[in-house]
Parts: structure tokens; C-alpha cells; sequence
């Protein structure tokens, strides 16, 4: 199974680690960390030498509560730092809702839109059909990140996950996208409660049925520290093992800040996997 990208058509033959680049003053792990183009891109390079497979490049925080940030601040933000990352030789992804943010980094060579509205703002949608490769990923959120954990799903998600990722790529696909571009993102931690957040992993199986690769993103989230009673900087080890978990049950992504350390515990999946 192949995802087709701008540049890039990524075999998924085995699960690809996608290290996440936070240009952001607020986010809800790294905040602040890496928030210049040059501070950014170095971290870029270190989570190659680590092992990623793609980066994730991100300028506005979507932690519970946040408030959206300007079309002209997160463009200053991504950038600068796209342009330098398409000549880092690897698959390059732009986690952004707004189509002029989208439009920008496309334009300059990426490869893939992360969108967590899974292209539901106006504008969003058209971005992605008028390009002829990119790939996109398309998450599951419940509400918005102002109110989603204020008022979080109920019931046994699964089903309305399924559902909603399956209606998003029939419409992009009605719209002409092509079937390999498509990645389906069921949300952890995007208003859902703790056990519906592991209900979802347990039943991973039941969201591959929608016949699309799956990306998951549970690194560092707030469930792994609702169950091991870690801050967020100490949830390395509960993030390596989600991680590994969710490949097991059929992912074919994994979105992680630790890059490094999930390398080497697939590496291990790995092993094994070719033993059987």
C-alpha cells in the first residue's frame, strides 16, 4: 500500500513514524521550544538523525481550550520553515485547517495537509482537489478545540468515528481526489473521554474497515497521563508503547514527538513481526 504525496509516494509496507514540529509559543507538550525558523529547522534535522520518516509541521496549538490564531501569524510561522524542510529530502506535512495556510506551504513544495477538521472550513476542501498529489489526512474532532473536552462525546464512539471519517473521504473522493492521497485520522484526545480514547485503540480494527490507511497521534496526550499518573514530559515510555500498540492493530502512521525512541521500539515490532 502506497500514499501518494506531492513529492513523494510513500510506501506503507512498514509503519512510517511522523515526528512532530511545533512552531508554536503554546503547545500543549513543546510550546515555545522550537518557536524560529531556526530553532524549528534544527529540530527538523535531529528528528531525521532519529529516525523520522516524515515531519510534521505545525504554527497553531489545538490542545483543549485554545484559541485560534490568526491566518497571517501562523503563516509567519509555517513559513519560513516549510521552505527551508522541502529540501531536507523527506515528506513534508503542514497540520493547518486554513486553506490560505494550506495553499502557501503547497505552493512551496509540501507534500501532505494534516487538517483536524478534516477540510470542513470553507475554502479547505478546494485546496487539496485542485492539487494534483498532495496527500491529506482527514481526523475525526468532536466540536472544536475551545469547548471538545468541555463537552466530550458519549456513548460508544467507535461507530460515529467510523462513520464520520468514512463520510469525509467519500466526499473528497466524489470530488475527484484519489483514493491513495487519503489518510484517516481518528482523533485521540480530540473530544473524546479516556476510555473511549482506548476504546478506539482496542478497536482499531473496526476503523481499518473503511478500507484507508490510519494515522494515529497519541503521543504525550492526556489519557496516557489520566492512566500512568505522568506529566506531560514524563510520558515517553506510555507514548512508545500507544505507539507500538496502534501499529500493531493495523496503523499505518504514527505522529510522535519521541521520535528516536519509537523508532527503536518498531524496530523491536519489527523483528518479531519478520520471525512469525
Amino acid at each position: 500500500m502506497f500514499w501518494q504525496t506531492t513529492r513523494f509516494s510513500i510506501d506503507l509496507e512498514r509503519p512510517k513514524v511522523m515526528g512532530i514540529v511545533n512552531v508554536t509559543p503554546d503547545s500543549f507538550s513543546d510550546g515555545g521550544c522550537h518557536d524560529s525558523t531556526a530553532a524549528a529547522l534544527r529540530h527538523c534535522e535531529q528528528l531525521l538523525r532519529d529516525g523520522a520518516d516524515i515531519l510534521d509541521i505545525g504554527g497553531e496549538s489545538t490542545r483543549p481550550g485554545s484559541p485560534a490564531v490568526p491566518v497571517d501569524q501562523e503563516l509567519a510561522r509555517v513559513i519560513p520553515l516549510v521552505r527551508e524542510a522541502v529540501a531536507l529530502g523527506v515528506p513534508v506535512s503542514v497540520d493547518t485547517y486554513k486553506p490560505e495556510v494550506m495553499q502557501a506551504a503547497l505552493d512551496l513544495g509540501a507534500d501532505i495537509v494534516n487538517d483536524i477538521w478534516a477540510l470542513r472550513q470553507p475554502g479547505a476542501s478546494a485546496v487539496v482537489v485542485a492539487h494534483p498529489r498532495c496527500g491529506v489526512c482527514l481526523m475525526h474532532m468532536h466540536r472544536d478545540p475551545q469547548t471538545m473536552q468541555a463537552v466530550p462525546m458519549e456513548g460508544d464512539v467507535v461507530p460515529s468515528v467510523l462513520s464520520f471519517l468514512e463520510l469525509s473521504a467519500h466526499n473528497l473522493r466524489a470530488l475527484g481526489v484519489e483514493k491513495n492521497r487519503i489518510l484517516l485520522d481518528p482523533g485521540i484526545g480530540f473530544g473524546k473521554t479516556v476510555a473511549q480514547n482506548f476504546a478506539l485503540l482496542a478497536r482499531q480494527d473496526v476503523l481499518l474497515s473503511a478500507g484507508y490507511p490510519l494515522l494515529a497521534g497519541w503521543s504525550r496526550k492526556s489519557s496516557l497521563g489520566a492512566v500512568t499518573h505522568l506529566d506531560v514530559g514524563q510520558r515517553m515510555v506510555p507514548s512508545v508503547t500507544a505507539a507500538v500498540l496502534a501499529v500493531e492493530r493495523g496503523a499505518s502512521v504514527v505522529r510522535v514527538h519521541d521520535v528516536r525512541e519509537t523508532v527503536a521500539a518498531l524496530a523491536v515490532w519489527s523483528a518479531m513481526q519478520r520471525a512469525l
